[in-house]
């Protein structure tokens, strides 16, 4: 027998007495339990949308997770659980102008290994008041006719409305362990982006609850450089003042540039910009638009912004709402390629790349009726940071004023 021979059996019983956790040196050690201390925050939205007209105290309610929380390196609650709450008090619109109220009760939240856990929060959303209007309108009301002062009194204010995707922060109950067996590690690596998009909505919604137009755009950018970008590539914030908008539609009429936008929602949120760029050819009747909403993710320390972008080619008159509305081109994929080509202009993006959505639109209509289509993509637009500004874009933002 050779001497190689002779070691093997004595390398091997070496082998045996050395420590098992030698080898395991660098792997972490799996407790069998976690400790989730109360007031952990777990960030949800509402999945439906209710109204203070309709809902009664008590009614249950379901709710989404749309960030994973992780303790200990694993992930205990994963983003898409559901949550339960229920409505804790309820009042509808009242005489004097008073409107609806409803506040929303989170009751616990499932976690990724099937149990669940308590969580605390309230959140109250009122619906729009008009006491002091009407306050205004008895006294002059009084003043020229008495007896009909008290007609005002009667008038009412609006429901509250508590909008499919609304966004509440919920907390924790209390000091809670978690077993540890059979749940995944937290990946550090997952991208906010392709989270975000998994649970975003389609499409946005009116002060109703209605869909309407598709997400069709996303920006990456600090919130200097996204009004830069647009400022600098022509566009124009419309307006928002009443005494403005009535102010100019009666001074500038067809050459009315700030038009304004009706409010939409996402998130539960009406657009934080409402940018215009308009047809000088005909200013009110045609300009493309573009809504945008900011989301509480960011890559690499950057926020994410969504829009909604569609192109108004016309006006018509709506016979049954007795009013004017614009009409929009059907194809958003063209207003939403257009943004990024006027956008590519002046130089304002650095990265352009079209994204499959969880839920593709491909056939919808807007929240008043009109018929639209897409290939359910949404574009992904990294604005530059901090660029020095282009002097023929401003020469055009100049023109449109």
């Amino acid at each position: 027998m050779s001497r190689a021979e002779h070691l093997v059996p004595s390398v091997c019983a070496l082998l045996l007495l050395l420590s098992p956790g030698l080898f395991g040196q660098g792997l972490p050690a799996s407790p069998t339990k976690l400790f989730m201390s109360s007031g952990t925050p777990v960030k949800l939205q509402l999945a439906q949308t209710i109204s203070s007209a309709h809902v009664h105290k008590g009614d249950r309610l379901n709710f989404v997770v749309v960030k994973d929380v992780a303790v200990g390196g694993f992930k205990v609650i994963r983003a898409g659980a559901l949550a339960e709450g229920s409505v804790f008090g309820v009042k509808e619109k009242r005489l004097l102008g008073m409107g609806g109220d409803v506040i929303l009760k989170l009751d616990s939240v499932e976690l990724t290994n099937g149990g669940s856990v308590g969580l605390v929060a309230r959140k109250e959303f009122k619906g729009r008041s008009h006491t002091i209007r009407i306050g205004l309108e008895t006294a002059i009301a009084g003043a020229i006719y008495a007896f009909a002062a008290p007609v005002f009194l009667l008038s009412r204010g609006r429901d509250s409305t508590v909008l499919n995707g609304t966004e509440i922060t919920a907390y924790t109950k209390s000091d809670s362990s978690v077993e540890a067996e059979g749940l995944p590690l937290a990946q550090e690596s997952v991208s906010e982006l392709s989270q975000m998009i998994k649970l975003l909505p389609p499409r946005v919604l009116n002060g109703e609850g209605r869909p309407g137009d598709m997400l069709n755009l996303i920006f990456v950018a600090e919130e200097d450089d996204l009004q830069k970008a647009f400022a600098r590539a022509g566009w124009l914030q419309v307006e928002k003042s009443k005494p403005l908008i009535i102010w100019h539609l009666l001074w500038q009429r067809k050459h009315y540039t700030k038009l304004p936008m009706d409010k939409l929602y996402v998130f539960g949120r009406a657009q934080e910009y409402s940018y215009s760029l308009p047809d000088l050819r005909s200013i009110v009747a045609r300009r493309h638009h573009l809504r945008i909403w900011k989301t509480d993710r960011v890559v690499a320390g950057i926020p994410v912004w969504v829009g909604a972008a569609t192109h108004d080619v016309s006006i018509k008159f709506v016979k049954h709402k007795l009013q004017f509305l614009h009409r929009i081109d059907p194809d958003v994929d063209a207003e939403r390629d257009f943004i990024a080509g006027n956008l590519a202009e002046t130089r304002q993006f650095n990265r352009e790349e079209y994204m499959r959505c969880a839920k593709p639109v491909f056939n919808a209509q807007t929240a008043t009726g009109q018929t639209y289509y897409s290939d359910g993509r949404m574009l992904l637009l990294e604005l530059n940071r901090g660029v020095a500004p282009i002097v023929g874009a401003t020469e055009i933002a100049a023109k449109v004023r």
